[in-house]
């Protein structure tokens, strides 16, 4: 009977397998093979699916960090900027071309207030005097070559920077530009940031639940201008008249690039025996060469002003294939400084694209003024055609090609130098004034013209060179 329960026994601790069916002691579960293996590989497909859930969980983490670095650094670079920091961080040769230059104030109007209008000059002053204007979205410092090969050839080679641009004031009308709807709020609050500081915004929204935005609010930058732009071509001519007058360049070769044309018109028109001879320099009345609007498109606007690499691209597409990195980081230098984006898109924006050249060119006034026309024969076959119909409408002008782009004073100021020295010395001499003493030593109150040597940022003059 012993014998028989242990038998008993010992079978039910042993597995019992009915057709394919295994089952141990205490089970009620019957176990297959097949359920084995899919035991296994559930097990497999569970550990994969923990380490793709693992590997999507850093990999967002990750994202997520960089893209508030990024969005913390870009941030960082809106606060607010002093003259002088701004100017300490100028490439060299920039801050060498302010330090040889001089600021001279004029009066848009006789109420207003006086506007800065920065000029340089290069070579002696006995010699034929030629002022350079420069086009929309370059100033004086695009002409530095061009103003020392001039001055080694013994002429009186001056530029300036129109109001808007280089180191002149920045000026914007009192209805300035902007953009429709919800674009006009968040550029309004763009500017608060980067006037106030990101954490200005961080304190508004703290202390009353929201940032202020004073909706009806009119904006006036650095000097307050009347309701006719600033920008406009004969505005413009008038502050070159008082520059003119300023630094007695009467009488003058005056040479013309891009958009200044209307400019230049202007003054000549209303100076008549004032000028010695005329050049235009790939000018058009139909179009400029630097496309002002897109500096002014949100956030695509922030990509090029931000960005060296972006904005020397557009300089090169654009202006002169002969850019390098150096000259258009001072350009972009320059555009950014104080309301430099602003001044630019209102510049293009009032620009005269009604102006006749052949109605200019056949006027009185320039009936007995030698001209001639610089113009680029790479650029492109439509600019070309360009240069054919200027020359058509002024017919008594000297046509001749050059070999730089639309902004020929970079990348080809040597060749630009020569035409005009070679135009201009063979005219006959003009009776030049005599300065009785050193324009530095002027210091003129605001009824009179005013010269004096720049010192905005606490340096005085002679440093940076």
């Amino acid at each position: 009977m012993a014998i028989k329960e242990a038998t008993e026994s010992k079978k039910s601790d042993v597995v019992e397998e009915v057709k394919g069916c295994r089952s141990e002691k205490g089970s009620g579960r019957c176990r297959w093979p097949d359920d084995e293996r899919r035991s296994s590989s559930s097990s497999t497909a569970s550990g994969v699916g923990s380490y793709a859930k693992a590997f999507s969980f850093w990999a967002r983490l990750t994202f997520l960090v960089s893209v508030i670095t990024v969005l913390v650094a870009s941030l960082y670079s809106l606060r607010p900027k002093d003259e002088r920091s701004w100017f300490l961080g100028l490439p060299n040769d920039l801050r060498s071309h302010y330090s040889r230059g001089r600021l001279i104030k004029a009066q848009i109007t006789p109420e207003g207030p006086p506007v800065e209008v920065f000029a340089i000059e290069r070579g002696p002053k006995g010699g034929e005097t030629v002022l350079l204007l420069h086009g929309l979205g370059c100033s004086s410092y695009s002409f530095r070559e061009v103003l020392q090969s001039l001055g080694a050839l013994g002429l009186r080679a001056v530029a300036i920077d129109l109001p808007g641009a280089g180191f002149s004031d920045k000026l914007v009308s009192r209805r300035g530009w902007g953009w429709p709807g919800a674009l006009v709020w968040a550029r309004e609050l763009y500017s608060d940031i980067k006037v106030k500081g990101l954490f200005w915004g961080f304190d508004q929204l703290i202390e009353t639940g929201h940032i202020a935005y004073e909706g009806n609010r009119i904006r006036v930058p650095d000097k307050k201008i009347d309701e006719e732009s600033p920008f406009e071509s004969e505005t413009l001519s008038r502050i070159v008249a008082q520059v003119i007058d300023s630094l007695e360049l009467v009488p003058v070769h005056l040479v013309l690039h891009d958009s200044a044309l209307a400019v230049g018109a202007h003054w000549v028109t209303g100076n008549p025996g004032a000028v010695s001879s005329v050049t235009l320099v790939d000018t058009s009345s139909e179009s400029a060469a630097f496309p002002s609007w897109i500096v002014g498109v949100p956030l695509l606007g922030e990509l090029f002003l931000r960005s060296r690499f972006v904005f020397s691209g557009l300089l090169k597409l654009c202006c002169s294939r002969s850019m390098d990195a150096a000259a258009a980081e001072a350009h972009l230098h320059l555009l950014n400084r104080n309301n430099g984006r602003n001044a630019v898109v209102e510049a293009g924006r009032v620009l005269n694209f009604s102006f006749s050249v052949g109605d200019w060119g056949a006027s009185e006034a320039l009936a007995a003024v030698p001209l001639q026309v610089l113009w680029s024969n790479t650029w492109s076959d439509r600019w070309i055609d360009e240069g054919r119909r200027i020359a058509d409408a002024v017919p008594q002008a000297k046509f001749f090609h050059h070999f730089g782009g639309r902004w020929p004073q970079e990348g080809a100021s040597a060749e630009i130098a020569e035409k005009i020295a070679e135009f201009v010395s063979p005219l006959p001499k003009s009776n030049q004034r005599t300065l009785e003493e050193p324009l530095s030593g002027r210091s003129l109150d605001h009824h009179q013209d005013h010269v004096a040597f720049p010192d905005p940022y606490g340096f005085g003059h002679g440093w940076g060179i």
